[in-house]
């Protein structure tokens, strides 16, 4: 008589509070999104973040409808009303001292709300419009930077060898450099030449949002690129694969159909934390006058403006402060919520 042996029981991967008839014949999709959905910690950051997007998309309106303001022209010899007098924008006699001049401070009324800056621009407006700069940036060069680099992920986990090679070497070479300082000489370049960045019929002017977009994406392909490389390398040793393989699947089917939805999590996964990353990131060229160039604004040069008038007019600068760093916190928070979704080995293993 022929002798058959078993293996142990699979145990059923369950998130505190589930029971296995809640989860059986459920897709992984459908469980992530309902576990998801149970964080309220990660829906109240995902909230936060979309609170922040319609804000900042919504500048225009308020700009043009209730603040009644010019955001990207000077306004130095500009007035407004405040508790029913006309004050300047620009007040003469600004300090302890009583010289120079000091920007008309928060009204909290509609125009002018938190102030002015030097040029007499209303501080609220320019950091709503400059969100829209930032935000745009940080989700396009994040979203850029993982389909590059899961496109050059799968291509080296599956075909090895020399392929594998080849790209692994430029990702170390990228790598290899600071990000800050890649970054910074890539802005240097392209901000300085006079055609912007041409590719055959593509041609980016030197102002153009797309610049900063572009280099930031760049530079942080590599940090996308080695660990869904490395998922690549794993699920293409599994057993489902080699079955397709033994079936005469060709290599697209192979990536696309069997590989890239096993790996796809982990992508998912870093989005959130890459757009956090690439939003720092932006401020920070920004601020170096390297990022956003005259006369758009973002939340970097928002900071800049606003350096030296710390003493005096400090909402200048903490405004945009303040908004990055709910922003990134926000990001930060429903990346971990979205791991936490997704990931098995964050959840409860309980046996059958």
């Amino acid at each position: 008589m022929a002798e058959f042996a078993f293996g142990p029981e699979e145990e059923v991967v369950l998130a505190p509070g589930e029971a296995a008839q809640q989860i059986a014949g459920k897709s992984p999709w459908r469980l992530a999104g309902r576990r998801l959905l149970r964080d309220r910690v990660a829906l109240g950051a995902l909230a936060l973040f979309l609170l922040i997007v319609v804000v900042c998309f919504s500048a225009p309106i308020y700009a043009h409808h209730v603040a009644h303001t010019v955001v990207f022209g000077s306004n130095l010899n500009g007035t407004t009303m405040v508790n029913g007098k006309t004050v300047e924008v620009i007040q003469q006699g600004g300090g302890k001292l009583g010289i120079g001049e000091n920007p008309i401070g928060p009204t909290w009324h509609t125009n002018y709300f938190i102030g002015s800056d030097s040029q007499g621009r209303d501080v609220m407006a320019r950091v709503l419009y400059g969100g829209r700069a930032s935000l745009a940036i940080g989700v396009g060069s994040a979203a850029i930077c993982c389909l590059f680099a899961t496109a050059f992920a799968l291509m080296a986990g599956f075909f090895r060898g020399f392929t594998d090679s080849v790209l692994s070497r430029v990702m170390d070479l990228i790598w290899a450099f600071p990000v800050y300082l890649l970054a910074t000489s890539l802005a240097t370049v392209l901000l300085t030449t006079p055609t912007g960045l041409q590719w055959g019929f593509i041609h980016v002017d030197p102002s153009s949002l797309w610049i900063p977009t572009a280099i930031i994406a760049l530079v942080y392909v590599p940090y996308v690129y080695r660990p869904v490389r490395g998922q690549v390398l794993s699920v293409r040793e599994k057993e489902y694969v080699e079955a397709a393989i033994a079936q005469g699947a060709s290599n697209m089917r192979l990536m696309f159909s069997e590989i890239l939805p096993n790996v796809v999590t982990t992508v998912i996964v870093m989005l959130p934390l890459m757009i956090a990353t690439t939003v720092l990131t932006e401020a920070a060229l920004s601020f170096l006058s390297i990022g956003v160039q005259p006369p758009d604004a973002s939340w970097g040069t928002i900071i800049l403006d606003g350096q030296d008038l710390l003493y005096t007019r400090p909402a200048v600068a903490l405004a945009p402060g303040i908004a990055i760093a709910l922003t990134v916190l926000a990001l930060n928070i429903l990346g971990d919520g979205v791991r936490d979704a997704l990931d098995p080995r964050a959840k409860l293993r309980v046996g059958r």
